[in-house]
């Protein structure tokens, strides 16, 4: 996969990304309902829903970062060690910033 290729892929992902994310907000903003146990309901599905919006977020943070290595010496870097990421976990994982080795560490 090129990195014109990648950079096609991330932008795609970036763009459902947002607009789940806007979604995610949306439903957010909405209001609860009158009824207490209604509200009690209402207030878990809200906790489930900032969790999902906060890894959508996290994932977009992640896409612009390697958005903005892609074309640079530094796309497909691990930035803990510096090694080179694998172009088959590229592949899988073109948003990836860590070399196997260092994704089995932090997990």
């Amino acid at each position: 996969m090129t990195q014109s290729q990648i950079r096609r892929t991330l932008l795609q992902r970036q763009f459902e990304l947002t607009q789940r994310l806007s979604a995610l907000e949306v439903d957010l903003q909405k209001s609860h309902s009158h009824d207490w146990s209604e509200q009690a309901q209402e207030r878990e599905n809200d906790e489930v829903l900032e969790a999902i919006a906060s890894r959508t977020a996290n994932e977009l943070m992640q896409i612009d970062q390697v958005l903005r290595k892609i074309g640079s010496a530094g796309y497909g870097i691990c930035v803990n060690c510096g090694h080179a990421i694998g172009k088959e976990r590229l592949k899988v994982l073109p948003e990836t910033q860590h070399c196997v080795s260092c994704a089995k560490l932090a997990h």
